[in-house]
Formats: C-alpha cells, sequence, structure tokens
C-alpha cells in the first residue's frame, strides 16, 4: 500500500477546494501563497491527476477534485472531533503567548501548577502577537497589541511602560552626564529592526537622533533581554516583563524616564456562557497577578518620571 498524503497537505486541499482561492486559503492556513500552490501541485503529482481547473476567472473543481473533497471534510472533522475531545479533558488548558511575555508568564504559572497539580497547562511561545481561535486550538492567549475582535473575551492585564535596562556593571561611574553622552559609549540592544522602542524614548526624553553608540538587533524582545542580561548592552525594557530581573538587581533601570507606549498585554479567549473551572482558574489567577504587577511599578514610576506617549505616537505599533 502506498503512504498516504500529510495532513497538512490533504487540509489545503480541502481549504483551496473550499474558497477556490489560493490567497485566501493561505491566509487561513498561516502560509504563503506559494506554498499552498507548491502543496497542490505536489499532491495532483502524487495522485496522478489533477484536481484543480486553473482557469482566468479563478479556480474550479475536476471532476476528481469534487469526489475527493466531501470524503476528505468528513474524515478531517472526525480528527478534529477526536482530537478535541481528548484535549478537552478537565484540567486540561491550552495556551499561546508571544515570546516576550514568556519572562512574566511562565514563573506564574508554574506556580499555578504547584498550587493546582489538578491542572495541566500546556504553553505554546510564538513570535506573532496575536491569536485565531477559529484556526489555532488554544483555549486562551495572552497577546501583545490592542485586540479588536468581539467575538472573544478581553482582560487587561498591563500596559507597556518602557525605559532603559542594563547590569549594574554597565552603570559603575556615577558621573552625571546628558543622555546622548552616557550612552554614547553603549552598545544599544534593539528587539526590531526599525528601532522603534529606543526612537520613542529618545524622541520623548528629548532627543532626535539615536545617540552614536553601538547597535545589535535582535528578532524579539526576550532575546534583546536576554543579551541585556549577560552584560552585551543596554536594551529598552518592558518594566513589567523584567521585574523578576530587577527586584534581583539582574538588572537595573539607570535613567529615572519612562515611557507608556499606548500598547498592552492582554488575557483573550473565547466568549462562552459556562466557563470551564479550569479556564476560570487560570484567568481569575492571572488577574490578580497582573494587578499585583501593575502596583509594584506604580510604586516604581511615583518615583520616577513617567512620560506618556500621545496616540499618534503609536500608530506603527502591532495591532491584534
Amino acid at each position: 500500500m502506498n503512504a498516504l498524503p500529510s495532513l497538512d497537505v490533504l487540509k489545503t486541499f480541502v481549504v483551496v477546494a473550499e474558497r477556490l482561492n489560493f490567497t485566501h486559503a493561505a491566509r487561513l492556513l498561516h502560509i504563503t501563497q506559494g506554498a499552498v500552490s507548491r502543496q497542490i501541485s505536489g499532491l495532483e503529482q502524487r495522485l496522478g491527476y489533477a484536481l484543480f481547473i486553473r482557469q482566468a476567472r479563478g479556480l474550479g473543481l475536476t471532476d476528481a477534485g469534487v469526489m475527493l473533497l466531501a470524503p476528505l471534510q468528513q474524515a478531517l472533522g472526525q480528527i478534529d472531533t477526536a482530537l478535541a475531545g481528548i484535549n478537552n479533558r478537565p484540567g486540561r488548558l491550552r495556551v499561546k503567548c508571544p515570546t516576550c511575555a514568556m519572562r512574566w508568564l511562565l514563573p506564574r504559572i508554574m506556580q499555578l501548577q504547584n498550587q493546582h497539580p489538578e491542572l495541566d497547562i500546556t504553553l505554546t511561545t510564538s513570535i506573532s502577537h496575536g491569536v485565531d481561535f477559529a484556526g489555532e486550538h488554544f483555549d486562551a492567549a495572552v497577546v501583545f497589541g490592542r485586540p479588536e475582535s468581539k467575538k472573544n473575551r478581553v482582560i487587561h492585564l498591563f500596559d507597556e511602560v518602557l525605559s532603559p535596562v542594563c547590569v549594574p556593571e554597565l552603570w559603575a561611574d556615577g558621573e552625571e552626564r546628558d543622555i546622548a553622552a552616557v550612552l554614547a559609549d553603549k552598545t544599544l540592544l534593539h528587539p526590531t529592526r526599525d528601532r522603534r522602542d529606543w526612537q520613542l524614548w529618545l524622541t520623548e526624553a528629548g532627543m532626535r537622533d539615536l545617540p552614536n553608540a553601538k547597535s545589535q538587533h535582535f528578532d524579539t524582545l526576550d532575546l534583546a533581554m536576554t543579551a541585556a542580561v549577560q552584560g552585551y548592552g543596554i536594551a529598552m525594557g518592558d518594566l513589567c516583563l523584567v521585574e523578576n530581573e530587577l527586584d534581583s538587581k539582574r538588572l537595573i533601570a539607570p535613567f529615572p524616564q519612562s515611557i507608556q507606549s499606548g500598547a498592552a498585554y492582554y488575557l483573550v479567549f473565547p466568549e462562552q456562557k459556562v466557563l470551564s473551572p479550569a479556564l476560570k482558574l487560570f484567568h481569575v489567577w492571572l488577574e490578580q497577578e497582573a494587578l499585583s504587577s501593575r502596583r509594584r511599578l506604580a510604586v516604581h514610576l511615583s518615583n520616577t518620571e513617567a512620560i506618556a506617549i500621545p496616540a499618534v505616537a503609536i500608530n506603527s505599533l502591532s495591532a491584534i
């Protein structure tokens, strides 16, 4: 018996057949249009017959494609039902989280599970800041930005408050100089290629341009924070996300100025009439932890100079 095509390829066929559009299918599957086209071409070559009629006005199904669609829809539906029955057992939670929030979320999840051994929380990290519950099998997610979906329940956790952070050893000299002079001989760690976070903070601190300093770019905020903890330079840190490092003195926030970027972290999950006991426990716990973080941050900011960014300045921030 010949090996069957992979489930991913068969699912791609079903999605394309239902929409008759490679672009729409790619968006739903979270892959590129080219990847969709290659999967379909590979499936047709493997089967030995065409599944789609490619026309100037769009796609159409061949007779073979029509015959294949209904059985595959039924089979994939049965697989989804079986997996949902296993994944939805009491105490099981599947949570998605952007890598940038892991420093804050992971220790709290570990603490919650230690207090409630009956909970089984599977945490999946992603560089994306949003979630699509229709296409992703998660019970809840921590997201960054400004969620707008009316189908989900949205709980505000904490705002993004930015200030430079570094190891104490990089701040050994107590000489008072202006910001440009202080940063000129340091390495600036950037979590994005566009240097957005540093630009926001420096602009509100009274500087038009980045100082003439060395720079290192990373793909995520978490990587930039890790480099800062290892002493490689000064990173623009979210004060809530690095509160453990600040409390333990592994990092310091040497400047009194901080900025509210206008973005925030939220807990989201599908709106439903009755929450599972596990999800209810999880969201109540996370709300309490976030409240504690906001209170500790408020104490810190009361002794420093907080700067709020006008709404116009956050148009380039990632929205969900």
